[in-house]
């Protein structure tokens, strides 16, 4: 009997497949624009937030062009040789955005309620100096959350070593991690998310405070709203990166 390998594919990578499929058999040809998201969205009964995965993945692949404005469209090449190139199948760009944002709420928030019942004077002093960290940053430009000294991730990190969890601790690390690969950074930068570092930090300051007033509630609570932020903004978009991305999502 002939086996063959089991395919495992995220979601945003069954929607790129189908879409490439189709660029590759002609059903929409170099230079076409694509349906809007929601369409495709209804069409493949997903959520747009898939679709808008699937878009970058593709466009990572080379297969298609976001225009500022305009929308989304299969793209030229120049030759065959280009041709063949990019309509192979797109790769993994990573894992979802969305679902590591989601994972996020749930694991971070919680970190955040068992660092406020643990955290020492020492702990709090590391969590404070990430936060001023990360504001320096700002100022000077240079944030940059895949370098292991951002203030942004050791904000978080520093907080989950407070919960006294090295599971914990593994898991933050790891769900900061997928947010150094392609698919999260390409869309970070089309919705504008790094230019709400400065309301990140606003936020970390509220969940610092109520992790060194000890109250576990208020810091799952604030870690929870301030996560939600940046769920809001890579939901929502702007409108000039992605040009249907103000109507709500489904």
């Amino acid at each position: 009997m002939l086996l063959h390998a089991v395919e495992s594919q995220r979601l945003y990578q069954q929607v790129a497949h189908q879409i490439g499929a189709l660029i590759r058999g002609g059903t929409y040809r170099p230079g076409e624009k694509l349906p809007p998201e929601r369409d495709l969205a209804r069409s493949l009964s997903v959520s747009r937030p898939v679709v808008r995965e699937a878009m970058v993945a593709l466009e990572l692949a080379g297969l298609v062009e976001v225009r500022t404005g305009a929308g989304t469209f299969v793209q030229r090449w120049q030759d065959a040789a280009e041709t063949r190139l990019h309509l192979a199948e797109p790769g993994d760009a990573g894992p979802s955005p969305f679902e590591i944002i989601a994972a996020r709420r749930v694991i971070e928030g919680e970190t955040a309620a068992i660092a406020a019942h643990h955290a020492t004077p020492e702990d709090l002093a590391r969590i404070r100096e990430a936060i001023d960290r990360m504001a320096r940053d700002i100022d000077r430009g240079v944030q940059a959350v895949d370098h292991r000294d951002d203030g942004d991730l050791l904000f978080h990190v520093h907080i989950a070593k407070a919960a006294r969890n090295s599971i914990l601790e593994d898991m933050v690390s790891q769900l900061w991690l997928g947010m150094t690969r392609p698919l999260f950074t390409t869309i970070s930068r089309k919705v504008r998310l790094p230019e709400n570092a400065r309301t990140a930090v606003t936020d970390h300051r509220v969940v610092f405070e109520r992790i060194a007033a000890h109250d576990s509630p208020g810091a799952r609570a604030a870690m929870h709203r301030h996560i939600d932020v940046v769920l809001d903004i890579m939901l929502t978009g702007d409108d000039v990166a992605f040009p249907e991305s103000t109507e709500a999502a489904q």
